[in-house]
């Protein structure tokens, strides 16, 4: 148990300790290695790059250096990161056997190890993250603390303001004063819906109970998302402590975090961060010595992705099968065993600690009219920077994709981008200039979600795509209600017989209709919002459906039952790549004769079209 004044010293103590984490022009002798290990680097040998460094440095008798294990950097295509501070060097894609190198050039002799250092798209080396066009446009808020400090270490949190906002709650603040600065600075929920954060509190905390809850969302689901997991795995507390101030705000003295079974280093860690803060007594009985009381249990899902949806979670919770509940009633009314319950998802409670010390002012700044702040997504698919990126509210499509994400690999066409993952929409290149805030993205018929973006180029065929989603909530929907269970099945048959080349005309109209139909009929977001990338490809792209039924034609070479690959004689140069690199030996030719495609061996994998360099095959 630490008192709050001993709490004070360590955060003062410490953050002069770890100062040269943040302060680049530090003059100093010692230097702190940040090893990245997030899940991404983790499963690219970043936890045995962590060793090695520690062992080397302990056979050498090297002093004044310290090696830290760390969150997400965000800049996962260059992983394994390593960051050299206070000197800011950014060392991409190490491997274990670098390790040795790195002592010996960088911290013993003082010289950049050249191979190592992170390239930037154009080709240019950089010598620190700030150089990077992918953090050019980023400002972090949820992400400030993930790729500094250790997750593992409280003291680390605490150097850097950590539970400075729940010591300033409980000990200046009323609940009212708590709600009145979240409602004021704009803070929406980044878990999908965007419902105001502060009116939900506020909801919450006019119920009248002797018991209420405070449960953290975080059974991330949508495919290809990753913000919750890394603010979990990098940076732990910030949630904690936005629970207990929550619970403050509302009247709760019990939190519950849910969090999938399949993310077990973000769970590790959030356990680990668990147990140093009871030790503290920065959880348990009378905090701070304000005669508040406060706990937190994590439960683990089992990989639903419908237990996302808040009343399924709770049902979860509850030991039973998750399944949505009719609302109303709403959590804040009726939530975990029929009391008020607060919920809100990882990413929304990680800005609430930085709006409490900073002011609502200052959040509400940053971003759009109606949206506030900054948002976090998980940037993949065809794009050279896949990553995490967290930017202000307003940046539009176009600067994500191209400023940050650095553009489609080897000199595609950007076709579309995915948001929201299976609950949202497509998002065409005439409107990659859209602001990316709530209204913006409903308005073209896409939505943000938690945070999926994923990018696409023009080798992909939309319909398929509407198919992948469609498939994944079939699978996912729990089947409580018929238009979920039965009618996303008829959907998806529908798209099946598009993309095998047996469709017609009347078939896209009855999708469009039963997607219509479905979307107003279901009892949950799941269902309400699974028809969302059909309804946003048919908009947008129904001239690649009717290619599909009218000329029985996939441009894509996608839909492999109706896929010809064929190469162009006039823009064939010979070079023999193709052939070279087919798996079923189905190009033939001589050398440096123009190749042709033996249609009967063609198993349509589309080898041949990525390897030809002078774009001569396609359809």
């Amino acid at each position: 148990m630490k008192t709050l004044e001993e709490i004070q010293k360590i955060r003062k103590e410490k953050r002069n300790e770890l100062e040269l984490r943040v302060n680049t022009k530090l003059d100093t002798r010692e230097k702190h290695i940040l090893v990245c290990n997030g899940t991404g680097c983790t499963s690219s040998k970043s936890p045995e790059i962590l060793e090695n460094f520690k062992r080397i440095i302990k056979e050498k008798n090297i002093e004044n250096v310290r090696v830290i294990k760390t969150g997400c950097f965000g800049l996962c295509a260059k992983g394994p990161i390593v960051i050299i501070r206070p000197e800011d060097t950014f060392y991409a894609m190490v491997k274990p056997e670098d390790c040795e190198e790195i002592i010996e050039t960088h911290i013993l002799k003082g010289e950049k190890v050249k191979r190592l250092l992170c390239k930037d798209i154009d080709g240019s080396i950089v010598n620190s993250l700030d150089e990077l066009n992918f953090y050019k446009k980023q400002k972090r808020i949820a992400l400030k603390n993930c790729g500094v400090i250790n997750p593992e270490d409280i003291d680390e949190y605490i150097a850097f303001d950590g539970y400075l906002a729940l010591e300033k709650v409980l000990k200046e603040m009323s609940s009212d004063e708590v709600i009145s600065v979240i409602k004021a600075s704009g803070l929406r929920g980044r878990g999908g819906a965007g419902f105001p954060t502060g009116k939900k509190w506020e909801i919450t905390k006019q119920e009248i109970s002797e018991q209420k809850y405070v449960v953290c969302n975080a059974d991330e689901g949508d495919p290809g998302a990753f913000m919750d997991r890394s603010i979990l795995e990098g940076d732990p507390h910030s949630v904690i402590e936005a629970m207990i101030i929550a619970g403050f705000a509302i009247g709760a003295s019990k939190g519950y975090i849910y969090v999938r079974a399949e993310y077990p280093i973000a769970v590790k860690r959030f356990d680990i961060a668990l147990k140093q803060a009871k030790e503290y007594g920065i959880l348990g009985k009378n905090i701070f010595d304000s005669g508040f009381d406060f706990d937190i249990e994590i439960r683990l899902g089992a990989g639903a992705f419908v237990c996302g949806e808040e009343t399924a979670l709770l049902e979860s919770i509850e030991g039973r099968r998750g399944q949505p509940r009719v609302k109303p009633p709403y959590p804040a009314q009726s939530g975990l065993w029929g009391k008020p319950t607060l919920i809100n998802n990882v990413e929304t409670y990680a800005n609430i600690a930085q709006i409490i010390l900073k002011g609502a002012d200052w959040y509400s700044s940053i971003g759009t009219e109606t949206s506030k702040g900054t948002k976090v997504f998980a940037l993949g698919g065809n794009v050279n920077n896949i990553g995490l990126v967290e930017v202000p509210m307003g940046t539009t499509l176009r600067e994500i994709v191209y400023d940050i994400g650095g553009g489609i690999p080897n000199n595609r066409e950007f076709k579309a981008a995915q948001t929201g993952g299976p609950s949202g929409g497509c998002i065409p290149k005439e409107h990659l200039d859209t602001p990316i805030d709530y209204e913006s993205l409903k308005e073209i018929g896409s939505m943000m979600g938690s945070g999926g973006l994923i990018v696409m180029d023009d080798t992909k065929c939309m319909v398929a795509l509407a198919k992948f989603y469609l498939e994944f909530t079939v699978d996912e929907s729990c089947g409580k209600c018929t238009p979920c269970r039965i009618g996303t099945k008829r959907m998806l048959e529908i798209l099946q017989k598009i993309c095998d080349g047996n469709g017609t005309e009347h078939d896209i109209y009855k999708l469009e209709k039963l997607a219509i139909n479905i979307k107003n009929a279901s009892i949950c977001g799941l269902g309400q919002s699974a028809p969302n990338p059909v309804l946003s490809t048919l908009k947008y792209f129904r001239e690649e459906y009717r290619q599909h039924v009218l000329e029985q034609e996939c441009k894509a070479l996608e839909c492999k039952a109706m896929a010809k690959i064929v190469i162009n004689p006039e823009k064939c140069k010979g070079c023999g790549l193709c052939q070279k690199n087919c798996p079923v030996d189905a190009i033939e030719g001589e050398a440096r004769e123009i190749r042709v495609i033996n249609q009967d061996k063609c198993i349509k994998c589309g080898t041949c079209l990525t390897s030809c360099p002078f774009k001569a095959i396609g359809n």
